[in-house]
This record gives structure tokens, sequence and C-alpha cells, in this order.
């Protein structure tokens, strides 16, 4: 499972991944928001953060309008690595090299078909293991 937030800024966005997902047959949770009424990203980060920890989805995906903010929320949650992704390449290495299990989107700032490449790469790339293990285990740490 798949769990998405989003804030306001990052609304729009959410829906078409969720309806994107959908179709691919990805299941999905949507812990809100449900409209584009302004609302406090930390709520929906820490919300969509703490699913993923409790391993209640394996993966979460948060949007707000830079993403930055709604990053900082999820990454307060012990057991969450995070990454705010701007390109696909980025993707690649937050799933290859930092075990990312989640996700921060732009929604302001990300077209809707680089959106779509960011989340395939990212959930189609394994974690790569070996070096990187012990940084992951030091951050969990943290």
């Amino acid at each position: 499972m798949i769990a998405l937030a989003s804030d306001h800024g990052g609304f729009e966005l959410k829906v078409e991944i969720k309806n994107k997902l959908e179709k691919e047959g990805y299941e999905v949770v949507d812990l809100g928001a449900y409209t584009e009424e302004s609302v406090d990203y930390p709520v929906y980060g820490k919300k969509c953060a703490e699913e993923v920890a409790a391993k209640k989805a394996e993966k979460g995906i948060v949007i707000c309008g830079s993403g930055i903010g709604i990053s900082i929320a999820a990454n307060k949650v012990k057991g969450i690595r995070c990454a705010l992704c701007t390109s696909v390449e980025m993707a690649e290495l937050a799933a290859k090299h930092n075990n990312a299990n989640m996700l921060a989107l732009g929604g302001r700032l990300t077209e809707k078909d680089l959106a779509f490449k960011i989340v395939d790469k990212w959930l189609n790339t394994e974690f790569e293991g070996g070096r990187h293990e012990r940084r992951v285990k030091l951050l969990d740490c943290m």
C-alpha cells in the first residue's frame, strides 16, 4: 500500500498521482487534504509518515507547494527517510542509495509529467544495500 497526503498546495498533483497509481493497480490510501482549502502541511506530512513508520503502508508520498515543508514534517517521525526529489535522477538515488521510504514533491513546482516519471522511478528502483546499508542504519539511529 502507498499512503498519500498533501496540503492545499499539493492537492491537485496528489489527485493526479492517486489516479495514476490506482489505474496501475497500486493500493492507495489518501490521508488528505481533500480540498484546496488552506490547511497546515505539518499535519499531513506527519500523518503520512506515521502510517509508513507503523508499517500500515509500505511507502508514502507527500506533496505541498514546494515539497520542502512537508518533507521536513515527515522526517520528524522516527524511521522515516523522506526525500524531496525534483528530478528522475534524484528519485533513483533516493531509492538506490538512501532507501527512502517516502517521497516528497512540490505541487506548485513540478509538472505532472515529470512528477509521474519521478514517482515511477522511485517506486521501481531497489535499494542497493552494500556500502549504503551502514549509512541508512546511521540515519535510522538519529
